[in-house]
């Protein structure tokens, strides 16, 4: 979407706020021995605390409040009895609605003590949305976006995802701009607008750059089960910087 009044910008920083507290609680509370299920449980409350609908469930149908993928899931991880062990790789997305307005955020982290690789990778991708985020220009095109993200994938010892993708959002969960890549494509040249609402989502790969779907027609893993860590924020792209709205 597009912000054309006030009235969107506050509608925006509500869910955005909403979406940021929930997966922020949701990391606090993420220990060995708990399961996706209870996890996603918490969250099923914290959305009827904050008067907000999962957007996922209400979307698409999905079976779970958030999408929580932990060590070879890369995305849409379904949650369910999967106990969560000391030392693994845990990505959890939120993306949620209030009044007609969308938001969306995840975070990879690792619970416990794990191995060094993957705090390595956790803080690669760290550095590519920071990478990403200094081109968030108006008047600038999103391609330099994916440029930069992969220069600092490659930089770190690491690639990325390359047909997972960044989104617009805002008026529903996705919306154009239909992708964000996490790669340098010369043919996708559309500028940047003042106002743009992005879900912008880098994906940093230990090794594989593709995922596929499971038959469970959610969760995304790679063919070599590499780890992979996102960052996702839903920003604003505004003349005077990239405003994120789900710190």
């Amino acid at each position: 979407m597009i912000i054309r009044s006030d009235e969107d910008l506050k509608g925006l920083k509500e869910i955005g706020k909403i979406v940021g507290t929930i997966r922020d609680e949701m990391i606090k509370k993420t220990k060995p021995g708990i399961t996706t299920k209870e996890l996603d449980d918490f969250a099923g409350e914290l959305f009827e605390k904050y008067g907000a609908l999962s957007a996922p469930k209400g979307e698409y149908d999905f079976p779970g409040y958030t999408c929580i993928s932990v060590q070879e899931e890369v995305a849409h991880g379904i949650p369910g009895s999967r106990v969560i062990q000391d030392g693994d790789l845990v990505n959890i997305d939120v993306s949620g609605s209030k009044n007609g307005y969308y938001a969306d955020t995840g975070l990879s982290f690792v619970v416990g003590n794990g191995k060094p690789e993957l705090y390595k990778l956790c803080d690669a991708a760290k550095k590519a949305f920071e990478a990403g985020l200094t081109k968030f220009k108006v008047g600038a095109r999103k391609n330099a976006i994916g440029k930069v993200v992969y220069q600092t994938a490659r930089q770190n010892g690491f690639t990325v995802i390359k047909n997972l993708t960044g989104h617009g959002v805002g008026l529903s969960l996705h919306e154009a701009p239909d992708h964000i890549l996490n790669y340098y494509d010369a043919w996708d040249k559309e500028i940047l607008r003042d106002g743009m609402v992005i879900a912008f989502e880098p994906f940093v790969s230990t090794g594989a750059e593709e995922v596929y779907q499971l038959d469970d027609g959610w969760t995304y893993v790679t063919e070599e089960k590499s780890f992979v860590a996102q960052i996702e924020h839903t920003v604003i792209v505004t003349k005077e910087g990239p405003v994120i709205i789900t710190n």
